[in-house]
């Protein structure tokens, strides 16, 4: 047997190339490792987002000062939202799941470009530890928040310049995985995959690389802006040099909206892979859910100025941008309708996965109800800038990315480490995490409608039961997900061995390779002759 036959016959997991033990993976071109190194590095700062997150809800249990001033919960903010969204939430799902999964859905050995997707992940690593060096160095931390608003982020004597550089980089990370993702869908599917053929997490991860492609650009160049206003002053931004701060937000969430799509699309992607396995029944509505995902790519571009209905546009502006919020939620809904048409009459097999795929449904519908109320200028007025806008954008990003996220490691672990977790403890933990989730964000909706704002350290009484109801569920969220990390690690080095290639009864291509799958994927390049999700 030849020695490329051998490697081929090789998990991915054992193989042993040029380089050993950790260069071995850093150094390494497959895109299963790259995945695999992706989450490992989001692991390690989620814990970190996941403590900051849970210091600030202790100093909220109670009015006054608890366990830090507003200095320190300034800072403690910003980092907690720079890490969740840049460094875990935008390239989250593409670059765990789409570099693990993406080629092996296609038939394709690896990705179009694979240096290019080893020097991604390294790009990546360079922007953290940029943004990193903004904690040490300096007159403090940055305490801008992660949206960097003109003109504090150039007045403000924090060390705020590593961390827009880190965040500068960070895009150039998501920019290079959206290329390697268009070309390798476009040039790399299996013979006999047509576009109507091609599994619905390729789809999400099609229409996400194009948002990452034209958009983050913007985000890049704003950021970039910032540099020179704070170091050369330029007055782009700044109103004392004829500068417009409100050009900022503009600039900002000409990204960010769409970049929420960034986040929400493979998410999407993830539960319409699970929802038809679990369910053995055909998904309803292919095609409609295909051209949804590509209209929310579209019309997402168009909705920013939503954030921004208290900064004095006109009439007509406000309008417009109200009535394109209503109209990208149609896609969205149409999913949610797809999926329950789906569970419809079929025979559905209660696993730990199924459990997160319906209750990203259930979150994801508050956090959709939520936006739509925030999108309604007349009750956007009185909810801008509140703990509704809090509890509106965790349910969505946090449940949405976080749910679908949870849901796929335990959809895919089988054949990412050639284990099964133990379903007892992931289902403990699944309860845990959910129960936590609710009770920490469903009272900010009730604390914004009475006025309490956001991104204050301290409140005024009448705040004060919801407060405690919502610092409790905190405890109890994390709590959960430190028993569901550790039964995933513990269940990826102990867990029970499977040999099984498919032991949901999945009909997309990865669950016909190895498991764990080999070096470069597959034996013999399969070829498609039937749509997927034929049940």
């Amino acid at each position: 047997m030849s020695e490329s036959t051998k490697s081929n016959h090789t998990s991915f997991l054992e193989y042993k190339g040029k380089y050993r033990g950790i260069l071995g993976w850093i150094l390494s071109t497959d895109h299963k490792r790259i995945g695999l190194l992706y989450l490992y590095t989001m692991l390690v700062f989620f814990s970190v987002a996941a403590i900051l997150g849970l210091l600030m809800k202790i100093q909220l249990i109670a009015p006054g000062h608890t366990i830090m001033g507003p200095a320190t919960y300034n800072a403690m903010f910003t980092m907690h939202g720079i890490i969740m969204i840049f460094i875990i939430v935008v390239p989250g799902l593409p670059a765990v799941f789409g570099n693990f999964f993406l080629p092996l859905m296609i038939g394709a050995k690896d990705v179009a470009f694979p240096k290019l997707n080893l020097a991604s992940w390294w790009i990546y690593v360079i922007g953290i530890l940029i943004v990193l060096t903004s904690q040490f160095l300096g007159d403090g931390p940055p305490d801008t928040g992660w949206t960097f608003y003109a003109p504090y982020s150039f007045q403000t004597p924090a060390n705020i310049v590593p961390a827009l550089v880190g965040a500068f980089v960070l895009g150039f990370s998501s920019i290079l995985t959206g290329i390697n993702f268009v070309v390798t869908i476009h040039r790399l599917r299996t013979p006999g995959m047509t576009w109507f053929k091609m599994p619905l997490f390729p789809w999400t991860l099609y229409a996400t690389a194009w948002i990452q492609i034209l958009a983050t650009p913007v985000i890049g160049i704003t950021l970039l802006l910032t540099v020179m206003e704070r170091t050369l002053g330029v007055g782009i931004f700044d109103p004392a040099l004829g500068g417009d701060p409100i050009l900022y937000q503009h600039l900002f969430w000409i990204y960010s909206h769409p970049a929420v799509y960034i986040m929400i699309l493979p998410g999407l992607g993830v539960i319409s892979e699970i929802i038809p396995v679990f369910s053995r029944k055909r998904i309803f509505g292919y095609k409609a859910i295909v051209l949804s995902s590509l209209a929310i790519a579209f019309v997402g571009y168009f909705v920013w100025g939503h954030h921004m209905f208290t900064s004095g546009m006109s009439g007509r502006a406000l309008f417009a941008f109200s009535f394109l919020t209503f109209l990208v939620a149609i896609p969205s809904a149409v999913k949610v309708f797809n999926w329950v048409a789906t569970m419809y009459k079929g025979s559905l097999i209660f696993q730990t996965p199924f459990f997160w795929a319906v209750s990203f449904i259930f979150v994801f519908m508050i956090g959709g109800f939520s936006g739509l109320t925030l999108g309604s200028l007349a009750t956007n007025v009185h909810l801008h800038d509140t703990h509704f806008v809090v509890a509106h954008f965790h349910f969505i990003v946090f449940g949405g990315t976080g749910f679908s996220f949870l849901a796929a490691i335990h959809y895919w672990f089988p054949k990412m480490f050639g284990r099964m977790f133990d379903a007892s403890w992931a289902n403990i933990g699944w309860v845990v995490f959910f129960a936590g989730f609710l009770t920490l964000y469903l009272p900010m909706f009730s604390l914004g409608i009475m006025g309490m704002p956001r991104r204050y350290y301290d409140y005024l009484p009448e705040f004060h039961a919801a407060n405690i109801l919502s610092s409790l569920g905190a405890m109890l969220m994390i709590a959960g997900a430190m028993i569901i990390i550790v039964n995933l690690v513990r269940s990826a080095r102990y867990g029970k061995k499977t040999n099984e290639k498919n032991p949901w009864g999945g009909k997309t291509l990865e669950w016909q390779a190895d498991t764990p799958p080999t070096l470069e994927n597959w034996e013999e390049i399969p070829e498609v002759t039937e749509k997927p999700y034929e049940y």
